[in-house]
C-alpha cells in the first residue's frame, strides 16, 4: 500500500498554481491598488498568523483587514457574498465538500499552514514501543477517523483500500500488521481516552485546548506537506487579480516562514 501523502497531487488540482506566477507575485505587491483586502480566518494560530501576513503585506503596499469568525461555518459564505475578499482556515478537501454542497464559486489558490493531527500517549516514549494489540483510539467522526486512518497508513501500522482515499473507515482496512484494537471515540473524548489507551489520534485544535502540542508532546504526527494543509480561497472571478499573487507572497514570505517556526516550533507546520 502506498503512503497516502496527497499533497503534491491534490494541490496540483484543487489550488490552480499554475494560475499564479509565484515567482512574479512579490514584485506584483507595489502594484496592487491600495483598496484593503479583507482577509477571513479563524482564532488561534490563523488569526495570528494572519496578523503576521498583515505587517509583511503593508510593508509592500497592500493593506490588509484580518476578520476573525469564531463560526468557521460562516466564512466561506462571506467569501461567496463578497464581504470578505480572501479566506485561510480549511484544508483543500473540505472547500470542495464545501464548494459542491453549497454552490460557492470559491478556489484554492496556495496552501498556508497545516495543524497537524497527532498520536499521543501516556504509556510509550515512541511507536517502536507499540506491541501487538494495543488500543489505538481514533476519532469517531467522518472526517477524523479518514484523517487518523492515513496517519496510521502513514505510520505503516495500517492499510487500506486506495479507492478509500481521504474517505477512510474503519470497514476499508486491508492491513493491521499490529493487531491493533482500533476504537473510535467522540471527538469530546479523546483526551480522556488517554488514560485508558495506548495511543490517541487527537487533532491540533483539541489537543492544544488540552495543553498538548505535536511537536513537543506526541509521538507522530502529520507531515507539513499533508494532505489536510489548509488553503488560501478567493472568489473564482478574482483567481488572476494581482492582489491574490501578492497576498499568497506575503504569506510565503521569509518572514512568515521564521514567525510560524519560532511561535510554534513545529506544532504548526508550514506546507510551502
Amino acid at each position: 500500500m502506498r503512503r497516502l501523502n496527497l499533497f503534491a497531487a491534490s494541490l496540483a488540482a484543487l489550488c490552480l498554481t499554475g494560475s499564479i506566477a509565484y515567482a512574479d507575485a512579490a514584485s506584483a505587491i507595489s502594484s496592487v491598488a491600495p483598496a484593503t483586502i479583507r482577509v477571513g480566518v479563524t482564532p488561534g494560530p490563523q488569526a495570528q498568523i494572519m496578523d503576521e501576513v498583515k505587517r509583511v503585506a503593508a510593508a509592500h503596499g497592500l493593506p490588509l483587514d484580518v476578520v476573525v469568525f469564531d463560526d468557521a461555518s460562516r466564512i466561506d459564505a462571506a467569501l461567496a457574498a463578497g464581504r470578505i475578499d480572501a479566506a485561510s482556515f480549511e484544508d483543500a478537501t473540505r472547500l470542495a465538500e464545501t464548494r459542491a454542497a453549497h454552490g460557492y464559486a470559491l478556489t484554492s489558490v496556495a496552501p498556508t499552514i497545516t495543524l497537524p493531527m497527532a498520536l499521543y500517549s501516556k504509556r510509550l516514549r515512541s511507536l517502536t514501543q507499540l506491541r501487538p494489540g494495543a488500543t489505538v483510539a481514533i476519532p469517531a467522526d467522518a472526517r477524523g477517523m479518514a484523517r487518523a486512518l492515513v496517519l496510521l497508513q502513514n505510520d505503516t501500522l495500517v492499510t487500506f483500500r486506495d479507492s478509500a482515499g481521504l474517505h477512510a473507515t474503519t470497514r476499508d482496512l486491508t492491513g493491521n500488521r499490529l493487531h491493533l484494537k482500533i476504537v473510535t471515540v467522540p471527538r469530546e473524548r479523546l483526551v480522556k481516552a488517554l488514560d485508558s489507551a495506548d495511543i490517541v489520534a487527537i487533532s491540533s485544535e483539541d489537543a492544544a485546548s488540552s495543553g498538548l502540542f505535536a511537536a513537543r508532546d506526541s509521538i507522530s504526527y502529520e507531515d507539513a506537506r499533508s494532505p489536510y494543509a489548509d488553503v488560501l480561497t478567493v472568489r473564482d472571478a478574482d483567481v488572476h487579480a494581482p492582489w491574490v499573487g501578492a497576498l499568497v507572497a506575503a504569506w510565503h514570505s521569509d518572514d512568515v516562514a521564521h514567525f510560524i517556526l519560532t511561535r510554534y516550533q513545529d506544532s504548526v507546520r508550514r506546507p510551502w
